[in-house]
């Protein structure tokens, strides 16, 4: 299959498990070992709130190519409910982080590692 045919939840679903991932890895690799700072560091970024953050920062920077916005308003626009712990605008600009993440997972591994190293610039803490 093309990838140019796969769905925004596709691109979303596949993007949260890299992004999550990769998260835990950074912070493993800097040295955090205690699962309840692992866990509050973690979610500073793997949160609706953290992927909105990052979003807007990386958008406000330039950081994104015109496909790449394109992506991210298709993930965003393609989410089926709210969970209770977010509002409407934070979930769907972290699905739309999501879409990003695992379109480039599964097409431009070179962008996806700059895409994280623009992503941890914004602090040990995501602020």
């Amino acid at each position: 299959m093309d990838i140019r045919e796969y769905s925004a939840n596709s691109f979303s679903f596949i993007g949260d498990a890299v992004f999550t991932l990769r998260v835990r890895q950074f912070f493993i690799e800097n040295g955090y070992q205690s699962s309840k700072t692992l866990q509050h560091l973690c979610n500073g970024y793997n949160s609706a709130e953290g992927q909105r953050r990052v979003f807007e920062r990386l958008n406000n920077e330039g950081f994104f190519t015109e496909q790449e916005l394109e992506i991210y308003k298709r993930g965003r626009n393609h989410i089926s409910h709210i969970p209770k712990s977010s509002d409407r605008l934070t979930y769907e600009s972290a699905s739309g982080l999501e879409a990003v993440c695992g379109y480039l997972y599964l097409s431009d591994q070179k962008r996806l590692e700059e895409f994280f190293k623009e992503v941890f610039k914004g602090g040990i803490e995501n602020e």
